[in-house]
């Protein structure tokens, strides 16, 4: 059992990882990749993709005072018999701006100032030997950042030390700042003088190599004037796989521990399960037909420690941790304060699934409010992926389950605070249940259909003949028999509402449902109902011929309704 390498939920330390027999999916055929791309990189990923673990690994590798230990932690690995020239050659500054105090007015430059001095300290420590004796002392007689970064920069150019700067989270301070105290403490801070800028010009032609990873390109491009030798690699398509795991990568994890005897789980089932929640990552569109899509790291852990643990998956598919992820997205994007249009984009995407947009590779903080630039926001932050092209744009569509949940949790917050009486949301699950398992559909859509019509505040902040759809969405999204999928293809057509049963966490469901809806203004119903119902039953009989259909439902019984809306009152509803 000791010779089982434990899971290593959670842990961004790469020599924790190899040292503590953790187990550890191989990025280091990367390494000579990266280092035929230009000196100064730059890369964003969503969070829990493994980005803080492979810049420790990055470090472990490059760090001079840490050579003597690359056959014991790299041996095993792809690099371990092909050594590059500049492995271990550089004294390596790692910093990771995650760590940085927060503060108001002048406490927020003395907590960054201390941060980066206390990283500064440690690094003249660590390689004081490269230099003479009294070197971290004179180091720490230095007493600001910017002091310590010009004596390091003046002794590393006397002595020829080569040196490499790693910064994790770089615009995490920055983003807290924009998030809790505005535009404009954050604008001071990032152009003219502001110190923060001031530490990047710093950078600039002082380190022979610098690697910088955060959760969105806002802040390199207000640094632009300052620091405007970053090379981006986030679309790259050489670097598409490099963080997350691929399903070759998840297949093997799963067999080592079954090989094992830690669990007994049929891998093809797992894997079928995991993928509508946690895979369908694209960062690259060179990589949209070429590369396998890309799993979210943490969450594939996740779903291993609880099969192991339980001897199942887990009855909760979205690691309850990820929950704070979410919570500090919605601030960073300013959910809370969409204005029309970009309201108008979360529910498109919401009710369709994608986008078409164009990608901006740069913007600055300013340009957050633009509807323009929103989906390339929430592409970074991992709520949309590339999934195809349309001419000269992008398609941007939802990745899986667990993202899809947020925009259905978005709308049904938006939802409930501008009800006037808000749904009761236990009642609501309770009546799910008899939906799932007995069949009995009508008081559940009845009851949303009753809560739409009654609460005209929710009515005027969704538009267009689509409102309803989003309506509907978000709280069939609470009840946990069905995965809600709109617009899902079925023969040539998209139907409006998929409600595919989850039969792997609840086997004993006997019923599935595919919901079209329809809508006519009321001075139109009359004249136009009839034709467009017998529409709606032609796509009804058309989607159920979808060889796709019967696989998804398995041997549930499944039931076409048409829903047919005049104005905001449901006027029909028949099982077809």
């Amino acid at each position: 059992m000791e010779d089982i390498k434990r899971i290593p939920y959670g842990i961004s330390s790469f020599t924790e990882v190899v040292e503590q027999n953790q187990y550890y999916v191989d990025k280091t055929m990367y390494l000579p990749l990266l280092e035929q791309q230009p000196s100064n990189l730059f890369l964003v990923r969503p969070r829990r993709f493994g980005k803080s673990i492979f810049l420790s690994m990055l470090k472990a590798y490059y760090d001079l005072s840490q050579k003597d230990k690359f056959q014991a932690r790299f041996g095993n690995l792809w690099i371990g018999s092909r050594p590059t020239p500049l492995q271990g050659v550089y004294q390596v500054l790692h910093m990771d701006f995650s760590r940085v105090g927060g503060g108001v007015g002048e406490e927020l430059a003395r907590n960054f100032n201390d941060y980066c001095c206390g990283s500064l300290d440690n690094f003249a420590s660590i390689y004081q030997s490269c230099y003479y004796p009294g070197f971290a002392q004179e180091m720490k007689e230095q007493t600001t950042s910017t002091q310590k970064l010009n004596f390091l920069n003046w002794k590393a150019q006397n002595s020829g030390a080569r040196l490499y700067l790693i910064i994790d989270e770089y615009d995490n301070f920055t983003n807290n700042v924009l998030n809790e105290q505005g535009h404009e403490i954050y604008h001071a801070i990032t152009h003219a003088t502001g110190f923060y800028r001031e530490v990047f010009k710093k950078f600039k032609g002082m380190f022979e190599r610098i690697f910088m990873i955060g959760v969105s390109p806002v802040t390199l491009d207000d640094l632009s004037s300052g620091f405007n030798i970053g090379w981006n690699i986030s679309i790259k398509s050489q670097f598409n796989q490099m963080l997350g795991f691929s399903e070759t990568d998840v297949r093997e994890i799963l067999q080592y521990y079954k090989d094992a005897g830690w669990h007994n789980g049929d891998i093809d089932q797992m894997i079928a399960e995991m993928k509508p929640w946690y895979d369908n990552y694209c960062f690259a569109e060179v990589s949209l037909d070429r590369d396998p899509k890309m799993f979210n790291c943490d969450m594939v852990f996740y779903y291993l420690r609880n099969y192991i643990d339980e001897g199942c998956s887990p009855k909760q598919m979205i690691d309850p941790n990820t929950r704070t992820d979410y919570t500090k997205m919605k601030k960073l994007i300013q959910l809370d304060h969409l204005d029309g249009d970009r309201r108008g984009v979360m529910h498109r995407i919401a009710e369709e699934g994608r986008i078409t947009s164009e990608l901006f590779t740069t913007f600055p903080a300013e340009r957050i409010t633009d509807a323009k630039v929103f989906p390339s926001l929430l592409f970074y932050y991992g709520m949309l992926t590339l999934t195809a092209t349309d001419g000269d744009q992008l398609v941007l569509g939802i990745p899986n389950n667990n993202v899809r949940k947020q925009y259905y949790e978005y709308l049904l917050e938006e939802f409930q605070k501008a009800a006037t009486d808000s749904l009761d949301l236990s009642n609501l699950r309770s009546i799910y249940k008899y939906m799932a398992y007995d069949g009995q559909w009508r008081p559940a859509l009845e009851f949303i259909a009753q809560a739409y019509k009654d609460n005209s505040s929710v009515r005027s902040q969704i538009e267009g003949e689509r409102n309803i759809q989003g309506f509907l969405q978000a709280y069939l999204s609470i009840n946990s028999y069905y995965l809600t999928a709109p617009e899902m293809e079925m023969n040539h057509g998209f139907c409006d509402l998929f409600l595919m049963p989850d039969l792997m966490r609840y086997p004993e469901v006997k019923h599935s449902y595919i919901l079209e809806l329809k809508y006519l203004s009321a001075k139109d119903y009359e004249a136009h109902a009839e034709d467009q119902w017998q529409d709606a039953v032609r796509q009804l009989r058309l989607y159920t011929e979808a060889p796709r259909v019967r696989q998804m439902i398995q041997d549930t019984r499944l039931h076409c309704i048409v829903m047919q809306f005049s104005g905001w009152e449901l006027a029909r509803m028949e099982e077809i």
